[in-house]
């Protein structure tokens, strides 16, 4: 018996004993014909050498896919077959593995042979609750209607962290606020399609008022431990949504023998929110500082940043600021990883972010273990949010008595609310962590003219909706939860008599629907059944019901958990609209 041929085993063979010339070929059996070549797609030569052009002397490291994915999709508008195929050799990966992550992105247009590559430019209309309510799906009518598919492709995408400013799109790498098709027209006429930085402190600036002389003294003889304590003292917790006091992150972290690692979740996608990128976009080395400070407390050994592609101007800022620090002697060159993410909610899941940034789909892990303890590459991890770290910078400077010395309705600290819908003046409002809804309409200038307050999303979608009537509870940390909803990122989304709350529940859970990572059940069918079930002339209340406990008990993370809460608070407090 002889060993089978491409991995087939062990397999009997009949011999050939024959004169007869073999075939030519490079895979034979004893009576088979043999092939030229191997299954599967073949090696390109020129595709090879572009790719490989691209890569330079950048490392192969499988970590850095989807770095890598990104730059042939930059260069060349798609990921073609020919590509894929030539990374897949440059990288010593398969071809399955290379697609599996091409094609989980929604920023990867992935063309196979006898496809037709998309056009050279692209708008992404944003179709969330904000620029939904200020004309999003008008907007994007117009636009297929008014433009040449063959020249410009119009695709619906979801938050661009810009509600502030709705309706908003984005052409190419430029986004356009206040949209209107004069606008987006003028735009393709004078080739405005590249990204636009505002005016931000840089490096020099920040120095010059005094930045990093904290870090550089923590360096020097700061205590790990006294950091913390002030950290807890101050009250801050992550604001990112969970709301996890930020200090006990460290103790946990360091518990754990190192490597250790520092991973920034810089992807906000929650629709509503903007805190991050208003922050970003203004004062980037409070956050830089901060970050520095959290990896000095926990010996890290590299910072990563983990950065929604959606923020082109944060990326080139933090790309160009970084460049500085390590000029500066602050850090050495590549301790602080910017890593682009690639239009994927579900990375804003702290364990899905870390399986990006070790360059595979962003699906999350199930826990125990915590990310503290098994983190990137299996190591423990400290994991913040941007906002987060902007305060870690302001409570080691000014003592913790920033955040705990304001005192609102029972609540102590400040909040960062990311404001936008039916107020005059859409924005970021830092008040007190106590806050009503009546106190943050308030901030932004009232109602927009013409509009009555009917109700409001506290926190992002996965808070649900809640009436008008529910109007004197802080919109904090645990002051929520007895009403099923939370405050989360702090994104709220005010609603006028002339909106309605059925159909803001239902472009949440299409929102849900399209994001979810598909890996378990409850979550990627049910958001889809929900959706199917919502648009329905009258609700199901019972079936709905029924599917919302199944997505709650059963899914993964908490994306497919607190996706009912917008249906059951409909339900509840809106019963006449369904």
């Amino acid at each position: 018996m002889l060993r089978g041929v491409c991995g087939q085993g062990d397999m009997p063979m009949a011999l050939d004993t024959s004169d007869k010339t073999p075939e030519k070929g490079v895979w034979k059996s004893g009576k088979g014909k043999g092939r030229r070549y191997t299954k599967g797609r073949q090696l390109q030569d020129t595709a090879w050498d572009e790719v490989r052009a691209l890569l330079g002397d950048a490392p192969r490291r499988a970590d850095l896919l989807i770095e890598h994915l990104h730059k042939i999709q930059d260069t060349h508008g798609c990921l073609s077959a020919a590509h894929l195929r030539a990374l897949a050799e440059e990288m010593r990966m398969s071809m399955a593995e290379i697609y599996e992550v091409a094609t989980f992105y929604a920023h990867f247009d992935v063309v196979k042979e006898g496809e037709t590559p998309p056009p050279a430019l692209t708008i992404r209309v944003c179709d969330s609750l904000s620029c939904e309510l200020a004309g999003a799906q008008e907007l994007k009518a117009a636009l297929e209607n008014g433009l040449n598919p063959g020249e410009v492709r119009v695709l619906r995408a979801p938050c661009m962290g810009r509600c502030d400013t709705a309706p908003v799109l984005e052409l190419g790498h430029a986004h356009i606020d206040h949209a209107t098709p004069e606008k987006v027209t003028a735009a393709i006429a004078a080739g405005d399609t590249h990204v636009h930085i505002p005016s931000y402190e840089t490096f020099s600036d920040y120095v010059a008022e005094g930045g990093y002389e904290t870090l550089k003294t923590l360096r020097e003889t700061g205590d790990w431990e006294k950091v913390q304590e002030d950290v807890l003292a101050s009250g801050l917790r992550g604001l990112g949504g969970a709301g996890f006091p930020s200090g006990k992150k460290w103790g946990f972290v360091r518990a754990n023998p190192g490597p250790r690692y520092l991973a920034v979740n810089g992807d906000e996608g929650e629709p509503g929110t903007f805190k991050d990128r208003y922050y970003l976009e203004r004062v980037p080395h409070l956050f830089l500082e901060g970050m520095l400070i959290a990896a000095w407390a926990v010996e890290a050994e590299t910072a990563f940043i983990y950065m929604r592609d959606e923020y082109p101007a944060v990326l080139e800022i933090l790309a160009r600021e970084i460049k500085a620090l390590e000029e500066a002697g602050i850090v050495t060159p590549g301790y602080i990883d910017l890593r682009r993410g690639a239009g994927a909610y579900i990375c804003g899941e702290e364990s899905a972010m870390i399986e990006s940034i070790e360059g595979k789909r962003g699906m999350p892990r199930h826990r125990p273990p915590f990310v503290a303890q098994v983190g990137v590459f299996g190591q423990p991890t400290l994991v913040h949010n941007v906002e987060t770290l902007h305060w870690v910078t302001r409570i080691c400077r000014e003592g913790p008595e920033v955040l705990s010395a304001t005192e609102k309705n029972g609540r102590k600290g400040l909040r960062s609310y990311s404001v936008s819908g039916r107020v005059a003046q859409p924005g970021v409002y830092l008040l007190p962590a106590g806050s009503t809804i009546t106190d943050i309409i308030e901030a932004a200038g009232g109602m927009a003219d013409g509009h009555l307050f009917k109700a409001y999303q506290p926190g992002g979608p996965s808070s649900g909706i809640l009436p008008a009537s529910i109007s004197d509870v802080p919109l904090d940390f645990d002051t929520l939860q007895p009403l099923g909803s939370f405050i989360g990122s702090a994104a709220v989304v005010v609603l006028s008599d002339k909106d309605s709350a059925r159909a803001a529940a239902l472009n949440m859970l299409r929102f849900f629907e399209d994001e979810s990572c598909g890996q378990c059940t409850p979550c990627r069918v049910g958001c889809e059944k929900a959706v199917k079930l919502m648009q329905a002339d009258q609700w199901d209340t019972g079936l709905l019901e029924e599917l919302s406990t199944a997505m709650v008990d059963a899914s993964i993370c908490g994306l497919g958990q607190a996706a009912p809460n917008p249906i059951r608070m409909v339900m509840k407090h809106f019963p006449e609209e369904i």
